[in-house]
């Protein structure tokens, strides 16, 4: 069980990406046009506008609601390919060995030599279609390497106990194994991946967005920030351009960053025990 300090964690991040999640999967059928202008060119908050408009006259508002989709089905779907990649390499690799051990490992060590950011860039210039699935694909290549390192440690640390063994003594398929006795000794880890590819995924995508690589149409919370840059409102005083978007990154950056320390508290003996001191010290 986490303590209550994990527990709080967990439970502040999970509210936070529960309503991200709820706005992301509604956006689309409350938010028509949302790149639509109007004859309103940076106007300041109001009733009218909430987040204020654009130089074209475009309601912020409806672009962050927009880009909500974009940025939150980048994150998931970029965390969920990495996981799949790592474990396919990392899990995989370390449990069958020889040469697939090999190979997993020559090609994740590739990937970690050279530069992510960079890398990203070339990777992403060479696309033609910047959709939002295509920019969540380019990242999940780019960013597996890292997890599929830590996940062959931690297979190769549960291959080798004794309930491991004595399974595999008594007869049980390497299959079995597999699904029985090591994956669900590396759930945690799995899930700390995943939220960890998520966070990476959304402040990567925002990244190339600003530098014009991210996706198309103001699809994202990165592609706002790029046409707010590339318009001086910072020059123009047009806080309420670029504020939102920046606001709602690091809100579910925290979110997600929050949920991947409680989860690092359960699964590390030594954050666990430095959360449960503070606890014991107030007893006394």
């Amino acid at each position: 069980m986490l303590g209550r300090r994990g527990s709080w964690k967990l439970r502040v991040g999970l509210t936070i990406c529960a309503v991200f999640a709820v706005v992301a999967v509604l956006a689309p059928f409350l938010v028509h046009h949302p790149n639509r202008s109007g004859p309103d060119g940076l106007q300041p908050p109001s009733l009218h506008h909430l987040f204020g408009t654009t130089d074209i006259g475009q309601d912020v508002f409806k672009q962050v609601l927009a880009g909500t989709t974009g940025s939150v089905t980048i994150g998931v779907v970029a965390g969920a390919l990495t996981v799949a990649l790592s474990m396919l390499f990392g899990v995989g690799g370390a449990f069958l060995g020889g040469l697939w051990d090999d190979a997993g490992s020559l090609l994740s060590n590739v990937f970690l030599v050279l530069p992510g950011l960079p890398l990203l860039i070339i990777v992403t210039d060479y696309v033609d279609s910047r959709s939002v699935l295509v920019i969540a694909l380019v990242i999940a290549i780019v960013s597996w390497a890292g997890a599929a390192r830590v996940l062959r440690s931690q297979t190769l640390s549960v291959r080798s106990r004794d309930y491991v063994d004595a399974a595999r003594v008594a007869g049980e398929s390497r299959w079995r194994l597999m699904l029985r006795e090591i994956l669900p000794n590396l759930m945690p880890i799995i899930a700390s991946q995943f939220v960890f590819g998520a966070l990476g995924a959304i402040l990567a995508e925002a990244g190339l967005s600003f530098l014009g690589l991210g996706a198309a149409n103001g699809a994202s919370w990165g592609s706002i920030l790029f046409f707010a840059q590339n318009a001086q409102a910072i020059t123009l005083g047009a806080w309420w351009w670029f504020v939102p978007p920046g606001l709602c990154i690091a809100i579910l950056g925290a979110a997600l960053g929050l949920i991947n320390f409680s989860i690092d508290e359960r699964i590390n003996p030594r954050l666990r025990a430095a959360a449960q001191a503070p606890r014991r010290g107030g007893k006394r």
